[in-house]
């Protein structure tokens, strides 16, 4: 059971956070230097698979260690795994692209980390509470 609520608290929390910043960053951010590299539509086909998958990684590697070590464990593994899996996307992008800017990769990354750090905090307080 604590590991549904784990991941259901995670997937609201980071869905939520994740909204917010695609919604305000998408306008702002991602298509004035993307541009024509971004899809004229947005495939939710993929994106469900990143987030389950990514929920569970949050899940194993941070909320987990955030039951036993706390929350700042949760938090600090957290946005590790949230650094370290943008960082992927982002960098293999610039490696491979023709064009995509330091500056996304940078904002990116950091975004990752904080709301990855945030969703597995929140959620480790939620398993601790709920599920003890």
């Amino acid at each position: 059971m604590k590991w549904l609520i784990g991941y259901g608290v995670a997937a609201l929390v980071f869905g939520g956070l994740d909204a917010c910043w695609l919604s305000w960053a998408g306008s702002r951010l991602y298509r004035p230097m993307l541009g024509n590299l971004l899809a004229p539509q947005f495939r939710g086909g993929p994106a469900v698979v990143f987030y389950a998958l990514y929920l569970a990684g949050m899940v194993w590697f941070a909320v987990r260690p955030g039951l036993a070590g706390g929350v700042g464990a949760a938090a600090l593994n957290g946005a590790l795994l949230g650094a370290m899996c943008y960082a992927t996307y982002d960098l293999t992008n610039q490696a491979t692209l023709v064009r995509w800017p330091l500056t996304l990769t940078l904002c990116d990354i950091a975004w990752g980390s904080f709301a990855t750090a945030v969703a597995a905090s929140v959620a480790t307080m939620a398993v601790r509470r709920w599920a003890a």
